[in-house]
């Protein structure tokens, strides 16, 4: 006999075969179940915080049992949302339409609502969305446990709530220290190295939220330079000169890290990168240009779907190619159209393939110049063969490249980066629209 259907506890396949739920997460359950019951708010709190300790004291395999009954147990009745669809068809009143709203809205959501009452709910909740994230590949029926916390979290971390500190050498070791764990996108190399990126020449920026005071959101990182930088290792050099501040006529952003994974998808970084840009026009009216130099994920893997370009790839092969001027420049020849054309037309849906060319051109940069061997570290030319790109951000067209991009899909870009992905060498194969690269 198949006990766990005897019981009612369900069965479900989720990539590794059938699992029953175990007693400690049907006791989790059961605390949630009267939790959504519980009308005192002073016994709801101590009901929400029994529920999340007895959350947190699961291991691994019970906490995936109690994924399975967050969606078994506390999704929408579909006939509830029928017979409140069929009531607004039939009369669409204002009565109704709450009717369906009422319907059609997970009972997670009002879970999770709850559960925020505890302390320290809200560090818990996006930390149990990011274990969910890290598990989804292999556990698809939990997408709407993810897409519930996401739309509450987007609610919960909105701009209003946000709050910008610039960070300096003055600020707590605790957050330093975080910076230093959490940076993604060029590791920083000891305190050493995170001096030097909080010198008078350089800025950095985060996002606090309340619910989380001593844990960035997310944080930039620029370098105030004289002009536009098209190589990074310049600018990551702990023993590089210190310029004067006053004397910088242009804003480099080498750096933008997102800090908590289960906030992924939550937009901070359009505000972030506004803000930023405002508060340094401010302190420093020389500057009139604010840039990136970014880096181009997945370039590299772009080009390996592609057989007709097996001599280009037997070329990147060879050890220390870049430092073989011939071979470099033979490279160079061929590699920038094609990461133009990377950049311009391999699409994901109806955008660019490229993650960080769709974070930049949504907020609104322009598309500027394609950087040859401008990041040479291991991960560098790993991902792209060197090359990164300048994203040109000039307030006063950032909501029209934005309004255009949203609504066309229209790349903004410079004539000269249009022109290259024109030239003719050998075209890439376009790969799957569903095949996602890291970002």
């Amino acid at each position: 006999m198949n006990l766990a259907g005897f019981f009612g506890w369900p069965t479900r396949l989720n990539g590794s075969g059938p699992r029953t739920p175990s007693r400690a997460a049907r006791k989790a359950i059961l605390l949630c179940r009267n939790l959504l019951s519980e009308r005192g708010e002073v016994s709801g709190t101590l009901l929400a915080a029994e529920a999340l300790a007895a959350y947190q004291s699961l291991d691994e395999n019970s906490r995936a049992g109690f994924f399975d009954l967050l969606v078994e147990e506390f999704s929408p009745d579909p006939q509830h949302v029928s017979d409140a669809g069929d009531a607004y068809r039939a009369d669409p009143s204002s009565a109704n339409l709450a009717r369906l709203q009422a319907a059609v809205e997970s009972p997670r959501e009002e879970l999770f609502r709850r559960l925020n009452l505890a302390p320290s709910a809200t560090r818990i909740l996006v930390e149990l969305r990011a274990g969910l994230l890290r598990k989804l590949d292999l556990n698809p029926s939990w997408e709407p446990i993810v897409a519930d916390l996401e739309r509450l979290l987007i609610a919960w971390f909105n701009r209003g709530f946000l709050e910008l500190r610039r960070i300096d050498w003055r600020t707590s070791a605790l957050v330093l220290e975080k910076l230093i764990r959490y940076e993604a996108v060029h590791e920083i190399q000891g305190w050493n190295d995170l001096h030097r990126r909080l010198e008078a020449d350089r800025r950095c920026y985060a996002f606090f939220h309340p619910a989380l005071p001593d844990e960035p959101i997310i944080f930039i990182e620029a370098a105030l330079t004289h002009g536009m930088s098209d190589r990074v290792q310049p600018l990551l050099d702990p023993g590089s000169p210190v310029l004067p501040p006053e004397s910088a006529d242009c804003a480099m952003f080498y750096s933008i890290t997102n800090c908590q994974e289960g906030l992924r998808g939550v937009p901070f970084g359009s505000f972030l990168i506004k803000q930023v840009v405002e508060d340094l026009g401010r302190e420093f009216p020389r500057i009139r240009k604010f840039a990136t130099v970014s880096p181009v994920p997945g370039f590299r893997e772009w080009l390996a779907q592609n057989p007709e370009l097996a001599p280009l790839q037997a070329k990147l092969a060879q050890p220390n190619w870049w430092e073989n001027e011939r071979l470099s420049e033979e490279l160079r020849q061929e590699m920038v159209p094609l990461c133009a054309r990377y950049l311009l037309q391999a699409k994901h849906r109806r955008e660019p393939l490229d993650p960080v060319a769709r974070f930049h051109l949504r907020n609104g940069a322009r598309l500027e110049r394609i950087n040859w061997l401008g990041d040479i570290s291991s991960v560098g030319m790993h991902r792209s063969a060197g090359i990164m790109v300048n994203y040109f951000y000039r307030l006063a067209d950032l909501e029209k490249n934005h309004e255009t991009y949203t609504r066309d899909y229209h790349i903004v870009a410079a004539s000269e980066i249009e022109s290259l992905a024109k030239r003719k060498t050998a075209r890439p194969a376009p790969p799957s629209n569903n095949k996602r690269l890291p970002a």
